[in-house]
């Protein structure tokens, strides 16, 4: 079964991009895309996405936001994209304390420069957050690879 993804960002390009990239893989589907924190609310409680990406800076209702209002009415995993995303920055950590999961630098020009690894990466994120997800929920999952067993 693929895993439903949900791709919030405002930036339309990078929406699209992500939602590309995603779909590139086929054990992955995207389930419904939001522009504002306010409608990925309204999409995960009405799609049940295994995994949700989230831009941090949004108009009408910021990632944060969002995200403590996922974890109180349907926790979900998220993986944050910022701009501002790099480790040990204060947007990084106020993600991880609202319920975020994960979290990625949101960079134009990796993907632009490195679409394969960008494509790896973020594929391999969304894969380790749905088994994640379905662990915690009693689903068998399947084991994440070590380097001694690819």
């Amino acid at each position: 079964m693929a895993v439903k993804v949900l791709v919030v960002d405002d930036s339309g390009f990078f929406r699209r991009r992500v939602k590309e990239i995603l779909e590139s893989d086929p054990r992955i589907q995207v389930v419904g895309t939001a522009t504002n924190g306010q409608e990925a609310v309204e999409q995960t409680l009405a799609l049940h996405p295994d995994v949700i990406t989230m831009d941090y800076e949004m108009p009408v209702m910021d990632g944060i936001t969002a995200v403590r209002q996922i974890m109180q009415r349907q926790p979900t995993p998220v993986l944050m994209f910022s701009s501002l995303t790099y480790e040990g920055a204060r947007v990084s950590l106020d993600a991880l304390d609202a319920g975020a999961a994960d979290y990625l630098p949101k960079n134009f020009e990796d993907i632009s420069r490195n679409p394969d690894k960008v494509r790896q990466l973020l594929c391999d994120r969304v894969q380790a957050l749905a088994r994640s997800n379905r662990w915690s929920l009693g689903f068998a999952a399947a084991p994440v690879p070590t380097p001694a067993s690819v």
